[in-house]
């Protein structure tokens, strides 16, 4: 097999739409090209009956119900759903007035559960940002630390976005139900990728993407548990009364096929997926650190999930080593803020000093990751990372065993 180039590792952010799914959705665009609310001839009928199969398909990658399924168009718009319309529901008090409730959530979420966070701060809202350790792992002891009697949602990410650690989010749900509080997770990374249920592992609310498990862009799911507890949630978006009234609009239906048909295939190839990603994934940071010092696979060594890793450089410039690395599709940080020359949040979060954040690479592996392509990305980097160390004077000064960090520097 000839190797093509770019070698694409950057999965975390969006993933090729599996041809399987493609094929699908096609009849959806000039044949059954209904609106699911017209109730009245067999067009209408057709893009229903679509939407409850796939809907069906969705539920079953959770272990959840049909009805818990409601439809929106990805995952940010899932986690404001989630986090806003529980908030606003269970509010204690008007928009605006104090002591409205308390939520608590953590410091290296995604932006899409962070900014809703902080906007109902503004509106009243008490809400607790939990600081990670080193491993980047939140347990059940930290959040528990963290509860008061107002305590009435708790937002914890099932796998991070930029270093794939896992948090202890059947724990931390097992936690919640114990105190009769709403648990809310940001599924994006971990759904399709390993298993889920979400009566087992005590979820009441879980958002998740299309495009990030093989399927369409444009459309994402929100589970909403119907009882034990009920969970109920104020719109965000008012019209037509579609997705039992919490999310208004004429459904993507074709953007909807094709995400219950990504779940279904998620749901049958999970386990051989994850333990080939998870082989190449040990493969590409083992060889990383045999070839090179001053290397660092940041977050938790074992608590990630199968194709995810992100790894920082030691004296290397992070735009400098992706300028090297033009022909290899990835990531220095989240794909929402790869534009800012701000070192990532996450790794700050973390402790990591701004040098290895500031060349730190994010390299997530996917269904269609090859070996060779693993093997050219090793030789890439490592062949990068060298050449632009032998331009580093700091780095002379660290083969020489002096310590970087206590050399005092004068300004002129």
């Amino acid at each position: 097999m000839t190797l093509k180039l770019p070698v694409y590792l950057d999965n975390a952010a969006s993933t090729r739409c599996d041809p399987r799914v493609v094929e699908a959705m096609l009849p959806y665009f000039s044949e059954h090209y209904g609106n699911a609310g017209s109730r009245n001839h067999s067009f209408g009928w057709a893009a229903e009956e679509a939407i409850d199969h796939a809907r069906e398909q969705c539920a079953t990658l959770l272990g959840a119900q049909a009805k818990e399924i409601l439809f929106t168009s990805g995952a940010t718009e899932s986690n404001n759903l989630a986090i806003r319309g529980a908030a606003n529901m269970y509010a204690r008090g008007p928009a605006g007035s104090t002591g409205r409730g308390h939520i608590i959530t953590c410091s290296i979420e995604h932006k899409a559960v962070l900014d809703p966070c902080k906007r109902l701060a503004k509106e009243g809202f008490d809400v607790t940002f939990l600081q990670p350790p080193p491993s980047g792992v939140i347990t059940r002891a930290a959040v528990e630390a963290a509860l008061r009697p107002d305590t009435m949602l708790v937002s914890i990410m099932w796998a991070n976005n930029e270093i794939g650690t896992i948090n202890e989010v059947p724990e931390i749900g097992a936690l919640c139900h114990e105190k009769e509080i709403i648990f809310h997770t940001d599924g994006t990374q971990w759904v399709g990728k390993m298993p889920v249920d979400v009566e087992r592992d005590g979820i009441d609310l879980l958002s998740w993407s299309g495009h990030k498990i093989y399927g369409p862009k444009g459309v994402g799911g929100l589970f909403v548990r119907r009882r034990k507890p009920r969970v109920r949630l104020e719109s965000l978006v008012d019209g037509g009364g579609q997705e039992r009234g919490m999310r208004s609009g004429t459904q993507n239906v074709t953007g909807i096929v094709g995400f219950g048909k990504a779940c279904e295939i998620a749901r049958a190839e999970m386990e051989a997926d994850g333990i080939r990603l998870l082989r190449l994934r040990k493969k590409l940071e083992r060889e990383m650190q045999q070839r090179l010092e001053v290397v660092q696979v940041n977050g938790h060594a074992e608590r990630r999930i199968p194709g995810t890793t992100n790894i920082s450089f030691g004296f290397v410039e992070g735009e400098s080593l992706m300028m090297g690395i033009k022909d290899i599709a990835c990531s220095s940080g989240s794909a929402c803020t790869s534009a800012s020359l701000e070192p990532s949040y996450v790794l700050k979060g973390l402790g990591v000093g701004d040098d290895l954040a500031h060349s730190s690479l994010r390299l997530s592996l996917g269904r269609w990751t090859t070996e060779e392509e693993i093997d050219y990305a090793i030789t890439a980097i490592t062949s990068a990372v060298e050449h632009l160390r032998r331009l580093s004077p700091l780095f002379d000064l660290h083969k020489e065993g002096i310590d970087i960090s206590k050399i005092q520097w004068q300004a002129h």
